[in-house]
């Protein structure tokens, strides 16, 4: 395989390159490009039809598990990033994301072909090359890492690497049982919580259903047929319970539209694992969702169907007044329905249901001058936390970080001002002080909560009213590492203690270097910039205080911090150096 394009089309400035012309296109870019010309200018569609030009040739002769020609696959993931409406930068991304790993394409000829915004797509949705000494599970974390740190700069990434993994959940039965289940489990645990955290919740539900069915193809096909039956059993049933929530909404007056909804298959076998339930007792299985126009007509039609179907206590959720950490945001309620059989009604407006189903893609879908939506700004809110937590973190903590706040199972507890905060389940007050402010929580020595003094390390609980009590001495304890949760709290307490051993490191070392060169007749405080420059080059210092730490830090790693050869080395080469 060529490792560049043919000269001619190289040193074409990039307005006047002509198009690579390989043997075949794959008639699938046919209903690409129609997908594409919807919202996409003639020059737009140009560049794209070059770059798929550019994918073929490149990807010659490579063919998948499947048999069909690799390129296919760069096809396929740009049609589903082509359903969002990316642009035509995150498109060409789209085909050219495997040519830099696959076929030794070089970052700076995307770059001079289609531009520096795509050849940095391209670049972050290429796997970080496996150093010998890195185990497997080091190399995924620092791939994913890479791969998070990208997203946070720019969404496109994470929404094509989605794209890029729903292909190949799609495609996955040409593969080895093995390699089925394996990547599966990682879309389980990686995947599909990003797509639910970015909002992404159509995408979420078929990645999880793909991934149940490649991990427990038996467990998956039975629950599908108990659908099924269950399905045919209860249409008449549904058909009753539309047929009265219309007649409830027309009267009351609200324009609505009336949605059946169907719980996917993963999430049954989820609840019936958590919960030990049997399949005839997940009593959510169908239900209906109505769309309304505003949110005050969700809460009219909320009483309208109270009104008319006795709500099951306890089973009313707002999260349209409380929004889940994603952004989603909808009313909840169960009722007795027809014949005596509970049913779970949702209600949200038009841009909600929107969001709801494409969450961070809805800016692409539904572009408009209005504001972003207070979603649109948690998300963005989360995205920017990923380059504060990768700051101080190495690969596997970074991950290790994210999964936490991947899995959320969120409580909503408030300010004394009446702020409300979102934090997972088992979060304590010390977490609920970093998300306040990094500054909050160093200074937090004891807490109220509910209007009582509680310890910090106290689980908080939905509806709890905390305050931070602080001091004018920011002091975080190491033992909080131990229990808290989020992982903003987990990497400030990091960060902190990291920065306060250094600051502790470098007036040690100068202490103990003053205290070794005493019996020259030499001071640290004697000592002129000339003299301490010579010193920093033997040393290979980068400055006074970096190798005071350094010499602290390299003896008491070897437990003989007076005693080891390190101390009187670097003596003598002070004294030689003075």
């Amino acid at each position: 395989m060529a490792d560049a394009p043919p000269p001619a089309a190289a040193a074409a400035p990039l307005s006047r390159l002509s198009p690579f012309q390989p043997q075949n296109i794959p008639v699938t870019y046919g209903a690409l490009r129609k997908t594409l010309a919807t919202y996409l200018d003639a020059a737009a569609l140009a560049r794209i039809d070059d770059a798929v030009h550019f994918a073929a040739w490149a990807h010659e002769g490579q063919k998948r598990a499947s048999g069909e020609p690799y390129v296919t696959h760069p096809i396929a993931v740009a049609e589903i990033s082509a359903q969002w409406h990316i642009d035509d930068n995150g498109i060409i991304a789209a085909l050219l994301h495997d040519v830099i790993e696959d076929c030794g394409v070089k970052k700076h000829e995307i770059a001079h072909r289609y531009g520096t915004t795509v050849a940095e797509l391209v670049d972050a949705l290429t796997k970080l090359e496996k150093l010998e000494s890195q185990t497997v599970e080091e190399a995924q974390a620092q791939n994913f890492r890479k791969m998070f740190l990208a997203m946070a700069r720019d969404v496109r990434v994470i929404l094509i690497k989605l794209a890029d993994r729903l292909h190949n959940m799609r495609t996955l039965s040409a593969l080895k049982s093995h390699k089925r289940r394996r990547i599966a489990h990682e879309t389980l645990e990686i995947f599909a919580p990003i797509a639910h955290r970015l909002g992404l919740n159509a995408l979420f539900r078929e990645l999880q259903d793909l991934a149940f069915a490649a991990e427990h193809p038996w467990r998956h096909a039975v629950l599908a047929a108990a659908v099924e039956t269950a399905r045919g059993a209860n249409a008449q049933l549904l058909d009753e319970l539309h047929d009265a929530v219309a007649t409830a909404l027309a009267e009351w007056g609200i324009h609505a539209e009336i949605y059946r909804r169907e719980k996917h298959l993963y999430s049954i076998y989820q609840k019936m694992r958590q919960k030990h339930l049997p399949f005839e007792q997940i009593l959510d299985l169908f239900g209906l969702r109505i769309v309304t126009t505003d949110e005050p007509s969700c809460y009219l039609a909320l009483g309208a169907i109270h009104r008319h179907f006795k709500p099951i206590p306890g089973k009313l959720k707002d999260y349209i007044a409380l929004p889940k950490p994603n952004g989603y945001q909808s009313l909840h309620t169960t009722v007795i329905g027809p014949q005596g059989v509970p049913l779970e009604i949702q209600i949200r407006t038009v841009q909600q249901h929107r969001f709801a189903e494409q969450g961070v893609a809805a800016h692409w879908l539904y572009k408009s001058a209005e504001p972003a939506s207070d979603a649109e700004r948690q998300t963005h809110a989360w995205l920017q936390s990923l380059l504060e937590l990768q700051a101080e973190s190495e690969a596997h903590d970074f991950l290790e970080a994210v999964r936490i706040d991947l899995y959320p199972n969120e409580v909503f507890v408030f300010s004394p001002r009446g702020e409300i905060f979102s934090l997972p389940r088992g979060a304590t007050a010390v977490d609920f002080a970093y998300a306040i402010h990094s500054e909050v929580g160093h200074a937090a020595i004891a807490c109220r909560i509910n209007g009582e003094l509680m310890p910090l390390r106290t689980e908080l609980n939905n509806g709890d009213r905390v305050e931070i009590i602080t001091s004018n001495t920011p002091s975080p304890n190491p033992a909080w590492l131990n229990f808290v949760r989020t992982a903003r709290a987990r990497a400030a307490i990091r960060r902190f203690l990291r920065q306060e051993t250094q600051e502790q490191a470098v007036i040690l070392g100068e202490r103990l270097l003053d205290q070794a060169l005493r019996p020259y007749g030499l001071t640290l405080g004697a000592i002129s910039a000339l003299a301490w420059d010579r010193l920093l080059r033997q040393l290979s210092g980068k400055s006074k205080s970096n190798s005071c730490k350094r010499w602290v830090w390299g003896t008491a790693t070897r437990s003989r911090l007076l005693n080891s050869s390190l101390p009187h080395r670097t003596t003598r080469a002070a004294a030689a150096a003075f």
